[in-house]
């Protein structure tokens, strides 16, 4: 049974003030309609605090990392864990992403639901109810893809007794992933990576199509450490492939080899596709690249640049903001913001200021380098500044635009988001399903 709305209500629902940031002196709109109704976040049409993402810089991210992959022989899969927004899915397929990945079942039905055909599942799956779901996926969809992790035998007899109980079922594609002692998932020695491959080999319930990893927790932004850390995992991962291929382990016409976080998917790039006797397609899967970011992902993305030279353009620009009132001014130094944890992201660091638009004003400024977030609780925001900078603080019913360090987890705190012009005019929207 599908569970999901009608391909009208998914795609284009209509918006009203029960979704946070939709003006309640407005009718219902479709989002389709959003673009046309001549809203401008500066002047005051929706209510704040408001997530916006800046399509030109959206439209930069998407060609750049496309531009990116082209450049290296190999394609783009992007994590759409990071945004859950269909309309995000249909731009980052438009642009030429191969397909797209997700970190569950549920997540994946939302994608499907938005066009993908080629998808990974960048996790285990364990339980009967995905397995189910999955097998419900495929039936419903003659030409999807589902390809999830095994990592353990142990996975591995879970997927064989849920496929005695479904005799109907149609093998499962998975890849082999390699982990990393004190990370998360995936394989930690080669023998053992080995021991999984032969045992899904030997068992009629699954098929190895690919070998996966994923180094972006161990980033550290220093490209001495972040060099040979990529590099020891690649070779750990072309050391399986070639053990795989030359033991006739893998049952695909073409093997799939991926990694690529957001951070350092540079270093891992250019050893996706290792010489095989099968054809191999590298797959990146970063997905934060679609808006970036003011914080972590701008710090470690300023590395990667720096590697790269010149030769790949203007890099990564950041697309998302999130503008918020001025509602109070109780002490020298200090201004609350109507924001706070439940609208931004704060798991990796405060909200950076970005812009600062008097009351009234149609346009934004940049803040002085002293303004700093210090501190968040559910619908406040503490913002400070030096005592140098106070000829330039800002007053009861000013806005500030904050930029975001993790976008993953601001787009999971809105249902929908407009998308704006530099003048922050609206022209555009985009719905999010978390």
């Amino acid at each position: 049974m599908n569970t999901l709305p009608s391909a009208n209500d998914f795609i284009d629902p209509l918006l009203s003030d029960r979704f946070k940031g939709y003006p309640r002196t407005q009718p219902p709109r479709r989002r389709s309609e959003v673009g046309a109704a001549g809203w401008n976040v500066l002047a005051g049409d929706l209510p704040l605090p408001l997530a916006v993402l800046k399509r030109e810089a959206l439209e930069h991210n998407l060609a750049w990392m496309q531009s990116r992959v082209r450049e290296w022989g190999i394609d783009l899969a992007p994590h759409g864990k990071t945004t859950m927004s269909p309309q995000l899915f249909q731009r980052q397929l438009d642009a030429g992403a191969w397909g797209l990945t997700f970190a569950t079942v549920t997540q994946l039905a939302v994608g499907v639901a938005a066009g993908a055909r080629r998808t990974l599942i960048a996790n285990q799956v364990v339980s009967d109810e995905d397995l189910t779901g999955i097998q419900m996926l495929l039936a419903d969809h003659a030409d999807l893809r589902i390809v999830f992790l095994v990592d353990s035998t142990a996975q591995l007899a879970l997927i064989e007794d849920w496929a005695k109980r479904h005799p109907a079922s149609v093998p499962f594609e998975v890849m082999l992933e390699i982990g990393i002692d004190g990370g998360r998932t995936g394989c930690r020695t080669h023998a053992e990576a080995v021991a999984v491959a032969r045992a899904v080999r030997a068992s009629g319930v699954a098929k190895l199509v690919g070998i996966e990893s994923y180094e972006g927790l161990n980033a550290t932004g220093s490209t001495e450490q972040d060099t040979a850390f990529a590099k020891a995992l690649m070779d750990r991962i072309e050391a399986v492939a070639r053990h795989c291929d030359a033991h006739g382990l893998f049952e695909a016409d073409e093997v799939l080899v991926s990694a690529g976080g957001s951070a350092i998917f540079d270093l891992v790039a250019g050893r996706l596709k290792p010489a095989l006797g099968s054809p191999v397609r590298g797959l990146l899967r970063s997905g934060c690249y679609v808006t970036h970011d003011h914080g972590f992902y701008k710090r470690m993305v300023n590395v990667v640049d720096e590697r790269m030279g010149c030769e790949c353009g203007e890099g990564l620009t950041p697309a998302m903001e999130v503008w918020a009132n001025v509602q109070s001014r109780p002490e020298p130094g200090l201004a609350i913001l109507s924001v706070g944890k439940r609208d931004i992201s704060f798991d990796m660091s405060m909200p950076i200021p970005v812009a600062h638009a008097a009351r009234g004003a149609l346009q934004s400024h940049a803040v002085p380098a002293s303004w700093k977030v210090t501190a968040l609780n559910d619908q406040h925001a503490y913002l400070r500044w030096d005592e140098s900078d106070e000829a330039q603080a800002p007053v009861v019913g000013d806005r500030v635009g904050l930029g975001i360090s993790h976008p993953c987890t601001t787009f999971d705190k809105w249902h929908w988001m407009p998308v704006v012009e530099n003048d922050y005019r609206v022209s555009d929207a985009v719905v999010i399903h978390f």
